[in-house]
């Protein structure tokens, strides 16, 4: 008889930590959701912002008239990373495309060296905060430019699909989750969550895909 008093509070020990345990992976896959979703939301913004400036769709068009360009790294940066990025600044005179304004201590960070003289299309960013300031800011546009950010902005619907999904069911997709994939799939399809999913991912998947493929061709 104790035996099976003993066995029977054993049995609802290992259900309470059961559910305890379910409970906390639960939770931790809607945290997870939440952070993919912020991230998704953060690159699809940042893509957005970035691309519409390079594109020259926002901001101040104009030319910057090379005076001289400087090439430095970081102190801490590794002699691959030196081979693979060269951080460029270039200065000179910025002189906006209807000719209202103008900016001798215009700078921009580009991919490479330019020869003094050199005429670079750029987008004025933000203008200077008072006059004769120096801390306008400047992007280079170009439409390859532009649809590499425009990539970013369609891998981060990935993101946010994902974010969704998790969000919705509490399914976590690192780790164990308290739920089995196949189990949350099913209860997504229950209302128009898979839809959403589906939807954001694919259209990520292959909007990202299109911009990088069209970027090689500008």
């Amino acid at each position: 008889m104790a035996r099976t008093q003993g066995t029977g509070r054993g049995t609802g020990i290992d259900r309470s930590l059961t559910r305890l345990v379910g409970g906390a992976f639960g939770r931790l896959g809607r945290a997870g959701g939440l952070v993919f979703l912020i991230a998704g939301l953060t690159v699809s913004g940042f893509g957005a912002y970035e691309g519409a400036y390079a594109a020259g769709w926002a901001g101040t068009r104009g030319t910057l008239t090379v005076q001289q360009c400087e090439v430095s790294y970081p102190s801490s940066a590794s002699r691959s990373s030196r081979k693979n990025r060269r951080p460029v600044r270039c200065e000179g005179t910025f002189v906006s495309e209807d000719g209202k304004s103008t900016d001798t201590g215009a700078a921009v960070q580009v991919r490479q060296r330019y020869a003094r003289g050199a005429e670079l299309a750029v987008q004025q960013t933000d203008p200077p905060t008072a006059e004769g300031a120096m801390d306008a800011e400047y992007v280079q546009t170009g439409m390859d430019r532009a649809w590499r950010w425009f990539g970013a902005f369609f891998g981060g619907w990935v993101l946010t699909g994902l974010g969704v999904f998790c969000l919705a069911t509490g399914f976590a997709p690192f780790g164990r989750s308290r739920i089995s994939f196949d189990a949350a799939w099913e209860a997504a399809g229950r209302g128009v969550t898979r839809s959403v999913v589906i939807g954001t991912i694919g259209v990520g998947l292959v909007g990202a895909a299109v911009s990088f493929l069209v970027s090689y061709f500008f």
